[in-house]
């Protein structure tokens, strides 16, 4: 069989798997809180190929040269996320709040689990709870009074509670969680990030600590997608994509003229 036919095929499979990619960043490029991603590229496995006839050993009986090994084309090694900062840009929403730095905010899932936030649109729930406005409550748990006329975030996290006529009050404090890799999180959609073994545990930080970051509320951070390298990214991918196709042509046309070799 026609090797060159099965590893442009490789090719093709992971330069779609970029163009996905890309649309994707492209699509969310005004999307707060967004972070790009990238595939890398990996090549695959080598294997031997028969050398010419007594071109494998010399006369001592030694091999005369390096050993003949053909590679198999190219796989994904990751899809990784691209966790550069995005500017943060004011909203004037109380509610909004962006984090400045490498910092996740803790947040308990539906599913009673963990996950890990870049920050957003919060809201007050039903019990109480200050939460992200798809129902994933703040770790650990504050509680806001519904009596309460505002409450404000400072860049260090400690949420204060304001009543006309009384005295601000302190009703908890947001920590940050920082990770050493955080590339190698998980994304779950939402601006939710799941840890694994790539990205290690989180540590638990006070946010204005050094490398922590600090809140900014009333602010939104904004997709970190450069669309100019976006589209650079696309036409690369696609003259790889239809480069790999020509080749998959010309060993088809190989093939056809061999078979045609008896007429």
């Amino acid at each position: 069989m026609n090797d060159a036919m099965y590893i442009a095929a490789t090719g093709m499979q992971t330069q779609q798997l970029a163009v996905d990619t890309i649309a994707n960043n492209m699509a969310n490029a005004t999307t707060p809180g967004f972070k790009g991603g990238r595939v890398n590229f990996q090549e695959l496995m080598y294997r031997g190929a028969a050398q010419p006839q007594g071109a494998a050993a010399t006369q001592d009986g030694e091999p005369a040269a390096a050993p003949i090994v053909q590679g198999s084309g190219v796989g994904v090694a990751a899809l990784v996320k691209n966790f550069g900062a995005g500017d943060v840009a004011a909203t004037g929403n109380p509610l909004d709040l962006a984090i400045r730095g490498d910092g996740f905010i803790e947040v308990q899932t539906a599913d009673g689990g963990t996950a890990y936030w870049r920050g957003g649109t919060l809201q007050v729930n039903a019990d109480g709870w200050l939460a992200t406005t798809q129902g994933e409550v703040i770790k650990p748990q504050i509680r806001v009074d519904r009596n309460m006329g505002s409450f404000t975030i400072a860049a260090d996290g400690r949420v204060m509670g304001h009543r006309d006529g009384a005295k601000d009050v302190e009703i908890g404090q947001i920590p940050l969680q920082v990770f050493a890799n955080p590339a190698g999180l998980r994304p779950q959609g939402g601006g939710l990030y799941l840890p694994t073994e790539a990205s290690g545990d989180a540590t638990t930080v006070h946010a204005t600590d050094a490398g922590a970051g600090s809140f900014a509320q009333g602010a939104a951070e904004q997709s970190n997608v450069v669309l100019v390298d976006e589209m650079v990214n696309l036409m690369m991918a696609q003259r790889a994509y239809e480069m790999n196709v020509k080749v998959i042509q010309t060993a088809d046309e190989l093939v056809g003229m061999s078979n045609n070799l008896r007429k």
